[in-house]
């Protein structure tokens, strides 16, 4: 099905397999056109689904580009959820403010209401862009760079029973992977592995390096079975003083928190680096309380995972709640209109329904609020502080902060 595009673009249509360079080339194009491996394009062709992918098309020019992978993302209580993993977003610099990307966001989400995923999410460029859209920061990932030359980890009882040792990343996959998916489930905001995204996390093509070493691995062990693993890089650098090289972490997976410090004190103590860089770690990491000198980690938060409720009813039904709730919200969504209007929310630990109703509001808010709050990351009174929830029946605001809580942060374990 094609769809008439304004001002210079004839049509939006799915993506074809012939269309499929011309279609990614112009998403590179619109990302600066950086340097990719041949690896790298011919791993994101395997992965894309061309019939959840649109382009928009200015006769034999392709113009704009969006997709939505078939994602299943983890919300509290552990319900494994369909999500629609927005991606792939772009439009050429040559047709910029002529509402392509806003008919491709609206043809994108009304397909995604079709597939029956109450939800979509994407990572931004540009956190700006996607709010008109109903989108809003939903996890935050945590960013250092620790000087692992003064500060020194405090270990917990239990972890010099872990053993490490050092794999091939090709040859520890299915390891790693095991250890992954039993992590699935432990946060909010973390995406079940499809098949084929396990490849992505083995991409090392030299750009990816920045100077450092090839992509390296250990894989953690206790009574014989893997616990966890990390995978990173190192970058060496001597001045006339000696060595000051440094860690890169890329991923890091652990079952228990013994594990997990080893791998901590491990990356802290790799010989020849005096500083360890990660980002987009979950914002309440256990290591952050395991430093000497948490100012020598130069933290930074930053957003991560945006998400929108596509379907208010069906996703607010399809979490747990920390506390019992039994709110009647007011929700505008100019974008959705079908999400607009009053919804009342009853649940607890066990359950929760959410269903049309002509009650009284209790809170009135924007969907994008219902998206920020919705993996427990973000607290509505927060909201509410800054003007963007307004609290109607007195109480309900408490009563919904702590329902909405989570007791770990949300987090985004990878880009997609």
């Amino acid at each position: 099905m094609a769809t008439d595009l304004p001002d210079g673009a004839t049509d939006l249509r799915v993506l074809r397999q012939d269309d499929w360079d011309q279609w990614y080339g112009n998403l590179l194009r619109a990302f600066g056109g950086g340097e990719e491996s041949a690896e790298e394009r011919e791993l994101w062709r395997e992965l894309a689904d061309f019939d959840r992918s649109l382009g928009a098309w200015d006769g034999d020019r392709c113009v704009g580009s969006a997709g939505a992978f078939a994602f299943r993302v983890t919300v509290p209580g552990g319900a494994s959820v369909p999500a629609a993993g927005v991606t792939m977003v772009g439009v050429a610099a040559t047709h910029r403010r002529r509402g392509i990307l806003t008919s491709m966001m609206r043809r994108q989400l009304d397909d995604v209401r079709a597939w029956g995923e109450p939800l979509a999410v994407l990572t931004a460029s540009e956190p700006a862009i996607y709010g008109r859209f109903g989108y809003a920061p939903a996890t935050f990932g945590l960013s250092a760079e620790i000087d692992t030359g003064r500060v020194r980890l405090s270990v917990p009882d239990g972890t010099d029973a872990v053993r490490l040792r050092y794999e091939q990343p090709a040859d520890a996959l299915d390891v790693c992977e095991s250890v992954y998916a039993r992590t699935v489930l432990s946060r909010a905001g973390m995406p079940a592995r499809q098949p084929g995204w396990e490849r992505v996390g083995l991409l090392d093509s030299e750009h990816e390096r920045g100077g450092a070493s090839p992509l390296q691995c250990v894989v953690a062990e206790r009574d014989g079975e893997p616990t966890g693993y990390a995978r990173f890089r190192v970058k060496l650098e001597w001045t006339d003083t000696g060595h000051n090289g440094q860690v890169v972490l890329q991923d890091l997976a652990a079952l228990d928190p013994a594990t997990d410090a080893a791998l901590w004190r491990f990356l802290f103590g790799i010989d020849l680096t005096t500083s360890l860089k990660v980002r987009g770690r979950p914002v309440d990491e256990a290591w952050q309380h395991q430093v000497s000198d948490i100012r020598r980690c130069r933290l930074q938060v930053r957003d991560s995972l945006h998400l929108r409720l596509v379907d208010v009813g069906a996703a607010l039904e399809a979490r747990t709640y920390q506390a019992p709730v039994d709110v009647v919200f007011e929700v505008e969504d100019a974008f959705c209109p079908w999400n607009s209007g009053r919804w009342r929310l009853t649940g607890d630990t066990k359950g929760a329904s959410c269903a049309r109703t002509t009650d009284a509001a209790d809170l009135a808010l924007s969907v994008r609020e219902l998206g920020a709050v919705y993996l427990g990351g973000v607290s509505l009174a927060s909201l509410a502080g800054a003007g963007r929830v307004r609290e109607i029946r007195r109480g309900a605001l408490a009563e919904a902060s702590v329902g909405f809580g989570a007791l770990v942060a949300p987090w985004l374990p990878h880009g997609f």
